[in-house]
């Protein structure tokens, strides 16, 4: 197992006992422990046991896992375990090896000294505990207070009243905006948001969800009486983009009546909408106390969305409104903990293929609509059928597509062992060195439009953020193959190194330009200055470079980063087969990120690890939407 040295910023230098092993391993972090710690003086316990539960809870959490499952932890803490969110552990290789090695506690004794401990409470056991145990299940005590919150708000949102309709125009309305047979499912899925509070439309990339959400808005626009007060939302400033994109367009194709009674549609970030305020990411505005105004509410990445951030976006909804959560629960969570999207279509359809299918069914079955004909790969079957492999967890079938390859599906072969080489990258460089000239060819022109056009052509896809195949070495490495080209950009470079044709990423929100973290934009030359373009639905805005919130150069992005894109052509540099990162969400999120072509560089044996190990985080919200809740007598 790999040791941490004493000059890692993650050891723990005063940790002891069986904390110090598991610092020392690379399970723990230096934080993990510290916090451990803090709790047993303040809590007077010093039972290493119980303390070493509080640190993983920590761990956990970190790492996007709400729940620890003390008598599975030494199996299921592993390579695997660690995700996304925890990318820098999983980047430093500190967790290259499997945890079973460590002195684990005997379960039984483990969970019965946790029971015992003053610093843990039962699921009703008195407040002001920072731990709950249930059964052989640990939280911390916050996260166990948003699961229940998040549950409840949800299942009395389910089992609330319908609201009043006049079906006669509903049905006339589903048949003026849904006239086509291959639209049926699309169509049960305005039906069921217009005739509930609560509606999850669950789809893959291109199977019409934002197109049904346009649908919906005409439907419940055309009711009698005033029309309705909506909110689109997303999770980031990019989504956001998209999603009003979308929506304009799909109501452009409206009927004359329908698209006026629609109306342009704007969407904003989840924060926004909820108005943040200062002293910490989630205190907002509307909350319980003051609802949001809205009648309907429509959220959609709903997968992006965190545990935290979904129990305050529940209480802040009038229980009177609809809420729709729109999105695709096989992409890959969110940053934070939880798994909110996946939790909530658990158990509402059986996939034994993919092994899911198990277990009670789901108290929001009847909630759930699944739009599964996807229309973004009609001419690249292809992509679809890879992309249908690997959700499965079907290994064969996904490396004989990638051998088969097409017009659609590229795979470059190359060892995890060493660096890829220059023979791997041409294909990749070529299609590097075509969309940059052409951003370069706009920018200079001082075309917007046609920057962000081959911007969007094609793009690398990084798991990893740092490291040999991280976005950054990507981005810098990417930097130097397109300095080879003429001289017209760099008599444009400012002090700051901007320059026309350079792709760049918001890092930092700033509400008053309506710039978000994750919002990417191209310089370009207008009037004999340097400006960032943006697309904002059909608008391309242009902003002064003195002007922008922090960015960086985005030649290449982590694959979390791209959630909510698309590309015409991506280049996906996988990560070694022993990473956290290679993993089924992951490469699903990656491959469906193109429209007409992807490319896949690495081993075999990550392709494989990646389709067979599904990115799972541990959660109780699913069982609370299963199982009614135990009560006191229990």
């Amino acid at each position: 197992m790999a040791r941490r040295s004493g000059f890692d910023p993650d050891l723990a230098l005063r940790a002891e006992g069986i904390l110090r092993e598991f610092n020392l391993a690379g399970v723990l972090s230096a934080a993990d422990v510290h916090i451990a710690t803090t709790l047993g003086r303040l809590g007077g316990e010093d039972d290493q046991f119980v303390l070493l539960a509080a640190a993983l809870a920590v761990r956990g959490t970190r790492a996007g896992s709400v729940v620890l499952d003390l008598a599975g932890a030494a199996s299921s803490i592993a390579p695997g375990e660690t995700l996304e969110a925890d990318a820098s552990a999983a980047e430093s290789g500190a967790l290259d090896q499997p945890a079973g090695a460590l002195p684990w506690p005997e379960p039984e004794h483990w969970i019965r000294a946790c029971a015992a401990s003053p610093l843990v409470a039962g699921e009703h056991g008195p407040p002001g505990r920072p731990l709950r145990l249930v059964g052989g299940s640990i939280w911390l005590d916050r996260y166990f207070a948003l699961e229940r919150e998040v549950a409840e708000e949800l299942l009395a949102r389910a089992a609330a009243p319908e609201p009043e309709l006049d079906q006669d125009r509903l049905r006339a309305g589903l048949d003026r905006l849904f006239p086509a047979a291959a639209d049926a499912d699309q169509r049960a899925a305005a039906g069921a948001a217009a005739c509930s509070r609560l509606t999850v439309i669950a789809g893959g990339p291109g199977s019409g969800k934002t197109t049904t959400v346009a649908r919906l808005l005409a439907l419940l626009c055309d009711q009698p009486g005033s029309p309705p007060r909506i909110a689109l939302a997303a999770p980031t400033g990019k989504a956001a983009a998209r999603l009003t994109e979308a929506v304009q367009a799909a109501v452009a194709g409206f009927g004359e009546a329908d698209r006026d009674r629609v109306g342009e549609r704007t969407a904003s970030t989840v924060h926004r909408l909820l108005g943040s305020l200062p002293g910490g990411r989630n205190r907002f505005r509307h909350d319980r106390t003051n609802r949001l105004p809205h009648d309907v509410v429509v959220i959609d990445e709903t997968s992006m969305i965190s545990l935290p951030l979904m129990a305050r976006l529940l209480e802040a909804v009038r229980p009177t409104a609809r809420l729709v959560l729109v999105g695709d629960p096989d992409q890959l969570a969110s940053v934070e903990a939880g798994a909110v999207l996946g939790d909530l279509t658990a158990g509402t359809e059986a996939r034994p293929e993919a092994g899911d299918g198990a277990g009670p069914r789901s108290r929001l079955a009847d909630r759930v609509v699944r739009l599964n004909t996807s229309r973004r790969f009609t001419d690249r079957g292809e992509i679809a059928a890879l992309a249908a492999a690997v959700l499965a967890g079907r290994v064969e079938e996904t490396l004989q597509l990638l051998a088969a390859g097409g017009p659609g599906i590229g795979f470059v072969p190359a060892s995890d062992a060493v660096p890829l080489p220059d023979s791997a990258l041409a294909e990749l460089r070529g299609d590097v060195v075509t969309a940059g000239s052409a951003m370069v060819e706009a920018a200079l022109a001082g075309d917007g439009r046609g920057a962000l056009e081959a911007a969007e052509s094609h793009r690398v896809l990084c798991a990893h953020r740092t490291g040999p195949r991280g976005a950054v070495h990507f981005g810098d490495r990417i930097s130097g193959w397109l300095a080879t080209r003429a001289d017209g950009p760099r008599r444009w470079v400012r002090g700051d190194l901007r320059h026309p044709g350079e792709p760049i990423m918001i890092t930092e929100n700033d509400v008053e330009l309506d710039l978000f973290n994750g919002d990417t934009g191209v310089v370009i030359a207008a009037d004999g200055e340097l400006v960032a373009a943006f697309r904002r639905g059909p608008v391309i805005r242009l902003v002064p470079i003195a002007r922008l919130p922090a960015v960086r150069t985005v030649h290449a992005m982590t694959v979390h980063k791209a959630q909510g894109s698309e590309f015409a052509r991506v280049s996906v540099l996988l990560p070694p087969a022993d990473s956290p990162l290679a993993n089924r969400a992951t490469l699903y999120t990656a491959i469906t990120r193109a429209i007409r072509a992807v490319r896949l560089i690495g081993s075999v044996e990550s392709v494989a690890r990646s389709v067979a190990h599904p990115a799972a985080r541990a959660s109780g919200l699913g069982a609370r939407l299963r199982v009614p809740p135990r009560t006191s007598q229990d």
